[in-house]
């Protein structure tokens, strides 16, 4: 029995140390200057994205539902959460943050978690590219040598000025770490298999320190532990602070949904729990904000690495949080001997790796273009949340426009006289001005024929029909009406217009 408990036993950690254990070290090297590069965009203290990442990886990863995503610090939320610091100050953010948490958990508990799936994806990937777009402009500031300014058009409109008077060596040091980003992907062999962010940043931090360059470095307050900081409520202004709150929870459970989604096309392992996965996300904020970490999301990059490294179980994302803290206890002082260019230039990448060309494409194809550029629009140079709720209203009215429109054409058949009139789609007082114009074109004493497939008419819509049908035949025409679709023309008078889908799907017997 013994023996048995115990190859038991062995069976369960073998596949851990041969795959978890090597992915977790591939996502911390991955993750270690990407929660620092997003803590300074936010412009939350250096060791905040690093008590994210322990927090994401340790909490989300032994509490969320999917197995394989790997939690901490977003770019998603990077514009946001320097929005609230700059309103409210670090330490009300980070209560923000615990209470966004409690909310994702509450949603979780109420097993809404898919209902955030309804959002249009293409809004919350216009969301996404608008976010990398607002993250570029403000580190390309930084890696000219000056300070990002407080909105995407003074950002824009003071560039040339801040080119002018560019940094020459920060200049050199953002460019090389961007160099190495793009063409890191075309290394091969196992060097190509080392993260790209990671040699970015050391190869710039090398060479500043061999070079004796003057730059900006990175600035930490203390120890990871002088950086715990218990939150605080603020004074006054709880509507703003209601907003933030929700602003957070929404952003935060949509982007984890959506990327433990993405994970699970990546792999054949166990599929999400997305109400435990919300669970999971709410929790590790909680403790994040707690501790006076950033907000946490499920982190697509991160997760992909994590898939691509072989990860078999939720025991790499719990592991890769447990070497972040390993190294931030002792060695958190390396961290200022990298160059802000350096992580400027990194961020730069990240930000213009957010506008997807896969998701333009599709936007395009499937005519959603409009909504995918007023939605980037918006969050570019109003804020996040308006530029989404703007978005969300395109999408919404696009899709009424598509669902009610109706094809209606007119046309004479063979020049003798016949005439033959089409109604597709769905018919109602939506269709009247459409519907009467070409109903009215078809000269009076004709022979007619409409052909009527539908899947969905009204009482507006059928008056109007037979109302024409009866002043053509008093003119001396004639009107034939055939019934193709799904709906009869008469089921709109025998109570609320329905559409017969099972109907429309049944094969015909003719």
């Amino acid at each position: 029995m013994l023996k048995s408990s115990g190859s038991s036993v062995s069976q369960r950690i073998a596949p851990i140390l041969r795959y978890d254990l090597p992915a977790s070290l591939v996502v911390f090297l991955v993750a270690l200057p990407l929660s620092l590069g997003i803590a300074i965009a936010s412009g939350a203290p250096a060791l905040a994205g690093l008590i994210a990442a322990v927090v994401g990886g340790v909490v989300a990863g032994a509490v969320g539902g999917s197995p394989l995503q790997v939690s901490g610090p977003a770019a998603g939320l990077t514009v946001v959460v320097a929005g609230l610091i700059g309103q409210f100050g670090w330490k009300v953010t980070c209560a923000i943050t615990v209470a966004a948490g409690v909310l994702q958990v509450l949603f979780g508990l109420s097993k809404v978690a898919r209902a955030a799936l309804a959002i249009s994806p293409v809004v919350v990937h216009a969301m996404l590219a608008g976010i990398g777009l607002t993250i570029a402009l403000q580190q390309v500031h930084v890696l000219l040598g000056g300070e990002s300014q407080s909105s995407a058009w003074r950002n824009v409109m003071e560039l040339p000025e801040q080119v002018l008077g560019a940094d020459g060596p920060g200049v050199v040091l953002g460019v090389l770490v961007i160099a190495i980003l793009v063409g890191w992907r075309w290394v091969p062999g196992r060097l190509g298999k080392v993260p790209g962010p990671l040699v970015a940043i050391v190869t710039a931090t090398a060479a500043a320190m061999v070079f004796g360059v003057d730059v900006d470095r990175v600035e930490l307050d203390g120890s990871l532990l002088d950086a715990i900081a218990l939150p605080s409520l603020p004074e006054g202004n709880w509507g703003a602070f209601a907003t933030g709150v929700l602003t957070v929870a929404l952003i935060a459970s949509v982007e984890s949904l959506l990327s433990a989604v993405s994970v699970d096309r990546m792999q054949n392992g166990p599929r999400t729990n997305f109400d435990r996965e919300l669970i999971g996300q709410g929790t590790a904020n909680i403790a994040s904000g707690t501790l006076g970490g950033l907000p946490v999301t499920g982190v697509i990059v991160r997760s992909s690495t994590n898939v691509q490294a072989g990860a078999r179980t939720r025991a790499s994302a719990m592991m890769h949080g447990v070497w972040v803290l390993v190294f931030a206890l002792p060695f958190a002082g390396f961290a200022e001997q990298i160059p802000m260019a350096a992580l400027a230039g990194l961020l730069i990448v990240i930000g213009i790796q957010l506008v997807k060309r896969v998701h333009i494409e599709t936007a395009r194809r499937t005519g959603d273009i409009a909504v995918y550029a007023v939605t980037i629009v918006g969050v570019v140079f109003l804020n996040l949340l308006e530029g989404v709720l703007i978005g969300l209203a395109l999408s919404i009215a696009l899709t009424v426009w598509r669902v009610v429109r109706t094809r209606i054409v007119a046309e004479s058949v063979d020049g003798d006289g016949t005439w033959r009139i089409v109604i597709e789609g769905s018919c109602s007082f939506l269709s009247l001005p459409q519907l009467t114009g070409v109903l009215a074109s078809v000269p009076p004493g004709t022979k007619a024929t409409l052909d009527l497939s539908v899947d969905f008419i009204d009482h507006a819509a059928h008056e109007a029909i037979g109302d024409w049908r009866r002043q053509h035949c008093a003119a001396g025409g004639t009107v034939e009406i055939r019934e193709l679709g799904s709906v009869e023309m008469d089921s709109a008078l025998d109570g609320p217009p329905v559409r017969d889908i099972a109907r429309a799907a049944a094969p015909s017997t003719s």
